[in-house]
């Protein structure tokens, strides 16, 4: 693989990450027990383990 091609590769990856964790923020803020949401930040971690979960939840509570 040539240096250009590893590079879009990994934009690519980041992009799709990014994409993932703004659908988990929304199903975790439409969650309704603590199971799902313990289930969903367990997503969230094996996605992205340098991720705190305050980290993930910090959107959400702009939003409010």
């Amino acid at each position: 693989m040539k240096k250009g091609r590893i590079r879009q590769t990994e934009l690519h990856r980041r992009q799709k990450r990014r994409e993932k964790l703004k659908k988990l923020r929304a199903k975790f803020a439409l969650a309704k027990n603590n199971e799902e949401k313990e289930r969903i930040l367990e997503k969230v971690r094996r996605m992205a383990p340098w991720l705190l979960s305050t980290e993930f939840l910090k959107p959400l509570e702009k939003e409010k």
